[in-house]
């Protein structure tokens, strides 16, 4: 069987020039510019990567995202943490206080010998005070460490007069123990109506003074001894007289601690 062959267009002659054919085009999408590109996203495509200058803010924001849930994380870690450690305190104190009923120790003023005292001079006063406190440990099961670094001042209204320390040592259970301090003040300036009123009231038998005791103590619960508590007191006492001889008309003392 022959095959037909058809003829090609001939090539042009000298002279001739070829004539290109007119690019067709669709009458709905107009055919792009040399060099230009069109590419088509579909729509569940669109955004989901940043252009290139937003590219950096995208990634901060999405770095900080992470931060704040650790952070979240690690608050909600520490308040769990202090929140078992209180419930823990308190679950031992009620043990400790179940257990061993604590009681308050009491503390009264016994006896003040006062020198120095010159109520016709206006010279400067150097006061000395010989206290002797009663301490009573009322409990069965608890020891008291005095430690040192304490301070007992005497006032007289808001005039602080001299000023001593306790001596370190230990209380033991159901204990009464009575310790002396020597205070001292130098160069104490009381004006004239000051010294007017000290006389009046020792005429009358009745000079009102202020003791402020602090002591740092251990309590001792069996074999364990806890961090040093802070053991407040305030007297208020009266003397019938400002010399050595003087005795204690009244006391009324105060107690108070600070456990931290």
């Amino acid at each position: 069987m022959t095959e037909r062959v058809h003829p090609g267009d001939s090539p042009p002659t000298s002279g001739e020039h070829s004539v290109p054919k007119p690019a067709t085009s669709s009458p709905e999408k107009p055919a792009p510019q040399p060099g230009t590109y069109v590419i088509q996203i579909p729509k569940d495509q669109v955004y989901r990567v940043p252009p290139p200058e937003n590219a950096r803010r995208y990634a901060h924001l999405s770095k900080r995202k992470p931060r704040r849930s650790t952070c979240r994380s690690c608050c909600c870690c520490l308040l769990t943490t202090i929140l078992a450690l209180l419930l823990a305190a308190a679950i031992a104190a009620a043990v400790i206080y179940f257990v061993f009923k604590p009681e308050s120790p009491n503390y009264s003023v016994e006896s003040v010998a006062i020198k120095g005292f010159n109520l016709t001079s206006p010279s400067p006063l150097s006061p000395e005070f010989d206290v002797t406190v009663r301490a009573h440990n009322p409990n069965d099961k608890i020891g008291i460490y005095y430690e040192k670094g304490s301070s007992v001042k005497v006032y007289y209204d808001d005039i602080n007069l001299c000023n001593g320390a306790l001596p370190a040592f230990f209380q033991p259970t159901n204990n009464v123990t009575l310790f002396k301090t020597a205070l001292k003040g130098s160069g104490i300036e009381l004006n004239n109506a000051v010294l007017r009123t000290l006389s009046d009231q020792q005429n009358k038998g009745e000079v009102p003074f202020s003791l402020k005791l602090r002591a740092p103590v251990k309590i001792k619960v069996g074999s364990i001894k806890t961090w040093k508590i802070a053991v407040k007191v305030t007297c208020k006492i009266t003397v019938d007289k400002l010399t050595a001889a003087s005795k204690v008309v009244s006391n009324d003392c105060d107690y108070g601690v600070d456990l931290w």
